[in-house]
């Protein structure tokens, strides 16, 4: 690079200047700019899977959506994000980082404006898996952005802290900002409020971010996250069925059954294409293919807690969205301590044991929550049980993610942490499905029960996920590697 401008200089001394005058200011942004964009696109990202669970009930009565149509609000979103992120990534690292950031958040942005102006619970439904699209091209970009801005070392650290800071502050703060805009405006403002938020770092972005590309450029496995979307989104579909078709009915075991095969069928172009989405020899690896199934299974029980608590708060003790939100708040900020907490406990403890730990407390939590009662106060009946619920996740999920990425080479770090995030969220969709068959079964359907239906629907619900998660810290004692982590 050097002789070039050199060159230049001798042969036309005078015009030599202009270049370097020109590229100044766009192409060398201050740092904090920078990660105060790629902070507030994850921020957007985080926050849109936690801001709808207080706004469903009022969802429903607006638009007529069906019980099953409610938890299709939250899939419809997990599911196009989880089957999407890896392609996100991998097309950042294809066409560049700030291109795919502004290509995210701009079908975030439209698809937010779509929602909040929907008419028909169809058009919602469709708006939220939109916007699961957007954030998955979006939110790999925002990491990647960070640090190609942000030197390695003490700068660099401090950075990604505060990335992961923003990222857990818009999951705590959902249930809050999602209360004060359903009580204070409407259920609509909780997408809208997206659209002038996403705009300001838009034209940000555009302005002040550089572009960015991976060094190693491959082709995009489009067939592959195609297909794992379409698999999940099918299977998800036919479990909701069985709540009032039965098991074996035709119009639940087609979908079952073609879900499967889809997902059979990603299994089979991963393992023949040359680069693809989800390599499966990382799966040969203990560490990796252990903490995944983990991630998985927990994350089925997991997932649904915010779903159910609200609903319990708002349909059955009568709260309004805003103080349903703030009942949350002690949950949300458990899930920021047991993260913040869990590398403390690493090297002391070995990565496994703090991983069965957070299973075991979670479990707690989730099993003195299914003793809820339709008159239940809220310290015994919220406040506690989500505390536990929500501090046991916090702590499972650090060590699960070390363990994962401490056992691929360095070069897969990316990857490894994609497939962790995919698994978790995987996991939440397919086992929100399962848990809103479950309630169904026992309340007798949203529609027409009353509060005492409801709540044995919903306590059998976390029963369920107390077994669920009991069953997940076996396995977690029994396959995951037994290694103390590094600081």
């Amino acid at each position: 690079m050097t002789p070039m401008p050199e060159a230049t200089r001798i042969a036309a001394p005078a015009p030599a200047p202009a270049p370097a005058r020109r590229i100044s200011p766009r192409r060398t942004p201050p740092t904090w700019l920078v990660v105060a964009i790629a902070c507030a696109g994850q921020f957007l990202v985080v926050l849109d899977v936690s801001v709808v669970n207080v706004a469903l009930p009022s969802m429903r009565t607006d638009l007529g959506l069906s019980a099953q149509g409610l938890q299709w609000v939250v899939n419809a979103y997990a599911i196009a994000f989880a089957g999407f992120m890896l392609l996100g990534g991998r097309a950042g690292d294809l066409y560049g980082r700030k291109r795919m950031f502004l290509v995210g958040l701009g079908l975030f942005t439209l698809a937010s404006l779509g929602g909040g102006l929907a008419q028909e619970g169809w058009q919602l439904l469709a708006a939220r898996a939109v916007q699961g699209l957007g954030a998955a091209v979006l939110a790999p970009s925002t990491l990647t952005l960070l640090t190609a801005a942000v030197p390695e070392g003490a700068a660099r650290a401090r950075a990604i802290a505060t990335w992961t800071a923003v990222g857990a502050g818009g999951g705590a703060a959902g249930g809050l900002v999602g209360g004060v805009l359903v009580d204070g405006l409407s259920w609509r403002w909780v997408l809208l409020i997206n659209v002038p938020v996403g705009a300001v770092v838009l034209a940000g972005a555009l302005l002040w971010l550089t572009e960015s590309r991976g060094g190693e450029r491959r082709r995009l496995d489009l067939p592959g996250a195609l297909l794992v979307t379409a698999g999940l989104a099918t299977l998800a579909y036919g479990i909701s069925q069985t709540e009032s078709e039965g098991w074996a009915a035709g119009a639940t075991l087609v979908p079952l059954l073609a879900g499967l095969a889809l997902l059979g069928l990603f299994l089979l172009v991963e393992a023949r294409t040359a680069a693809p989405l989800m390599p499966l020899g990382l799966l040969r690896l203990r560490s990796v293919a252990s903490a995944n199934v983990a991630m998985l299974v927990s994350g089925s029980s997991m997932f649904s807690m915010w779903f159910f608590m609200t609903l319990y708060a708002q349909n059955v003790l009568g709260y309004s969205p805003l103080e349903a939100g703030l009942a949350l708040v002690p949950s949300s900020l458990a899930v920021i301590l047991g993260s913040k907490a869990a590398p403390r406990f690493l090297p002391v403890l070995g990565a496994r044991n703090v991983a069965v730990l957070g299973t075991l407390v979670a479990a707690v939590g989730f099993g003195w929550q299914s003793t809820m009662t339709a008159d239940g106060g809220y310290v015994t009946a919220i406040m506690i049980p989500g505390v536990l619920m929500m501090l046991g996740a916090g702590l499972a999920a650090t060590p699960l993610a070390s363990l994962a990425i401490s056992g691929a080479a360095p070069g897969d770090a990316g990857l490894v942490s994609g497939l962790i995030n995919t698994s978790r969220t995987m996991g939440g969709s397919l086992g929100l499905a399962v848990m809103a068959t479950i309630a169904a079964s026992r309340s007798g359907g949203e529609e027409h029960a009353g509060p005492v239906a409801l709540t044995d629907g919903y306590a059998l619900v976390f029963r369920t996920a107390t077994a669920v998660l009991v069953a997940a810290a076996v396995l977690m004692w029994t396959w995951l590697p037994k290694t103390r982590a590094r600081d």
